[in-house]
């Protein structure tokens, strides 16, 4: 009520009823930055245009908490001659003296929010070391009546997760535990955004990422990514190391496999990984004699085919591969086709297009 009252205040210094524009789309919007904040944008796009006399707030805090962005609609301001006004006067950011005065009300708008932050942060943190807090988990582990961690109850997402260990342990693969689960049928339980858990096929990413999880080793894990935006808003996740996290306990809960299960599994993925690289060390995928590499696309399934080199007879031959649904889900490979008949006939289509331009062009 206080923030639409403005308009009675506008009116009052001489500005007409139509002339009064009220944005008020980003409420509920933190104002740390103005990349997600349309209303911002568009108060900022109408200053510079011209249109606007004056711009009106409470206080520096409901237009920006970021000083940059308080900086720029300042210096946007002077330039056209545009007034701003709070609680405590009208100021003229063409004015040094007034301009000096927002500055601070900016900078101390935004240590504000940093001193926020650092309180609920350190609170969340503090809870965390102690093993407190409460975070999401995984599918196959619940949160009970009293608020600890329990395993699932229904028998069946129990069982699954159970037999998902279990041939990891005899096969000793991300990949051939996705094969046997699609050989025997078995689909693997799935916990959506509305806390319900549908069975699907199971995928690599899946597999790689329960087998990743300490949650299901029974141990209490929090701080294991780091998150942090880029100039455009689009946040980036980054895995941290086991000794970078802010809490590692084990034995804090039930899980499906003891603490040392998986590490062990954590060392055969890394093994399995070391063992692929090295493979293919002297042939680097982005490199080789394919016309088509990186842009050949399978027209079975539509995704792009992946490139194999293998030295044969004295001599390397290429091949288009498109392999991600076995290498995904476990199916058959999808199709390959060798690399020197594609080639040569791209070459040729190449060179006929390219005489029957020099035929038009009379070269």
């Amino acid at each position: 009520m206080r923030q639409y009252a403005l308009r009675g205040r506008a009116i009052a210094l001489g500005w007409r009823e139509e002339q009064i524009i009220v944005i008020d789309n980003d409420q509920g919007e933190s104002g740390a930055s103005a990349v997600w904040r349309e209303g911002f944008q568009r108060l900022v796009s109408d200053v510079g245009m011209g249109y606007a006399g004056i711009v009106m707030g409470l206080e520096v805090s409901r237009l920006a908490r970021n000083n940059a962005d308080w900086q720029r609609l300042l210096e946007i301001c002077a330039l056209a001659d545009t007034l701003i006004l709070d609680e405590d006067g009208v100021y003229d950011p063409a004015s040094f003296n007034d301009r000096l005065l927002l500055g601070l009300k900016g900078t101390m708008s935004e240590a504000e929010l940093h001193v926020i932050k650092a309180r609920l942060r350190g609170g969340i943190l503090n809870k965390a070391r102690r093993g407190e807090f409460r975070c999401p988990l995984p599918t196959g582990l619940v949160y009970d009546h009293s608020g600890n961690v329990a395993l699932e109850p229904d028998t069946q997402i129990r069982e699954t997760i159970v037999h998902f260990f279990e041939t990891f342990s005899r096969v000793g693969s991300a990949s051939q535990t996705v094969k046997a689960f699609r050989q025997e049928g078995i689909l693997f339980p799935s916990r959506l955004h509305d806390s319900q858990t549908v069975f699907r096929p199971l995928t690599t990413s899946t597999a790689m990422r329960v087998l990743h999880n300490p949650r299901y080793a029974g141990a209490y894990a929090y701080g294991r990514r780091r998150y942090r935006r880029t100039i455009d808003g689009k946040k980036i996740v980054r895995e941290q190391d086991n000794d970078d996290w802010t809490a590692c306990i084990p034995d804090a809960h039930p899980g499906y496999i003891s603490w040392e299960q998986h590490q062990e599994n954590l060392r055969i993925l890394k093994s399995n990984i070391c063992h692929k690289w090295n493979a293919g060390v002297a042939s680097p995928p982005r490199e080789g004699p394919a016309l088509l590499q990186g842009r050949a696309v399978c027209g079975q399934c539509g995704r792009h085919f992946r490139m194999r080199y293998a030295a044969r007879r004295g001599r390397q031959e290429a091949w288009y591969v498109c392999d991600r649904a076995r290498s995904d889900r476990g199916e058959p490979l999808c199709q390959a086709i060798a690399a020197p008949p594609v080639d040569e006939a791209i070459r040729y289509a190449d060179c006929r297009a390219d005489d029957a331009g020099c035929h038009r062009t009379g070269d």
